[in-house]
């Protein structure tokens, strides 16, 4: 089967994607800017599209309650999600390339439980601790998970097996210290954890817009230059070697960027599983494995993924309110399932 190309090059980057790439990111961009309208005016005080475009635009709706429900409670929410769900994808895409296993996950090899522990002992043993500690710590808890698994799975050289069963392990054992945190911690501090563990962009305002920014600002564009590497890595390190790739260095950056962009999307969102399982899937389905074009595309899904699960958290079962990250969870689960399943039958 023939395929069309689309190939970019300069002096210090090279880039060969699929031509449906730049059409399916146009599409996830519009479905995006729709999504992000509907949750934005979902709620108790609904509010319709046009006003909504017309608060964001700084132009008079009539209703001066809307500025304040759209800029200070509902489209710092909504962004957060937004960029949580690119973290988790693109974090998602790089481990099950590294891996060269379809089934990898920042929460299933265990990255998120270690950014958890690390997260969940700031918010209970100094909780008056400023908010840009939280995704430091967090990345310093996946980065020391990711230096364990490796180590304890490398046999000459990284077996993704190996490194999927050490990293449920250590995500067990990492998991039985976060419960001993929030059983031994302030009944106040443990409520704000366990309200974070599950998963959650509510209240989310500004700040944690900001916070979180710098750390996509800064590993995305790193993502997306390393991802012709990660496509040599992903055939075998022989391979890899033979096209000119120096292995070991590109690996180490690969999981600094996946480490990275997890463990801030956990310490802003809490563990909101699944997305980087699913948001992978579903960009091979629709642009091929390149990664080049999967990692953008992932990327959108991811967003859309995390937009969604929290629109329908909010109101499925209003008032009541489910955590984005309940919402992925059960569609995620039974997805991972039917993947094992269909692994199983190859």
């Amino acid at each position: 089967m023939k395929l069309d190309w689309l190939v970019i090059r300069s002096e210090a980057i090279s880039f060969r994607i699929d031509r449906r790439v730049p059409l399916m990111l146009l599409c996830l961009a519009v479905v995006i800017i729709v999504a992000m309208v509907m949750n934005v005016g979902q709620g108790e005080y609904p509010i319709s599209p046009l006003d909504i475009v017309k608060t964001v635009l700084n132009l008079d709706t009539g209703n001066p309650d809307h500025a304040f429900v759209i800029h200070n409670l509902r489209l710092p929410r909504t962004l957060v999600a937004f960029m949580v769900g690119v973290a988790f994808a693109i974090s998602g895409t790089i481990f099950q390339g590294l891996t060269r296993n379809p089934l990898a996950d920042p929460g299933i090899i265990g990255i998120n439980a270690g950014a958890s522990l690390a997260a969940v002992t700031v918010i209970v043993l100094f909780p008056s601790a400023p908010i840009y500690t939280l995704p430091v710590s967090a990345f310093a808890g996946a980065m020391l998970m990711a230096v364990l698994i490796y180590s304890l799975a490398w046999n000459n050289g990284s077996s993704p097996i190996l490194l999927i069963l050490m990293g449920i392990g250590l995500s067990a054992i990492a998991s039985a210290f976060t419960s001993l945190m929030i059983t031994f911690g302030d009944i106040n501090d443990v409520s704000n954890a366990l309200v974070w563990l599950a998963g959650s962009v509510y209240g989310r305002t500004w700040e944690q817009v900001f916070t979180f920014l710098p750390w996509l600002i800064v590993f995305v564009p790193m993502a997306l230059t390393l991802a012709r590497h990660l496509n040599a890595l992903n055939l075998g390190d022989d391979v890899a070697k033979g096209l000119g790739t120096r292995v070991e260095w590109e690996r180490g950056l690969l999981v600094l960027v996946g480490v990275a962009l997890a463990g801030a999307g956990v310490a802003t969102a809490g563990m909101i599983g699944f997305v980087g399982l699913i948001a992978p899937h579903l960009g091979r389905q629709l642009v091929g494995t390149n990664h080049e074009g999967l990692i953008p595309t992932s990327a959108l899904l991811g967003g859309v993924i995390v937009i969604v699960a929290d629109l329908l958290g909010r109101t499925l079962f209003a008032p009541i309110e489910l955590p984005c990250g309940v919402v992925t969870a059960a569609i995620g689960a039974p997805y991972f399932l039917f993947l094992l399943i269909r692994n199983r039958k190859k």
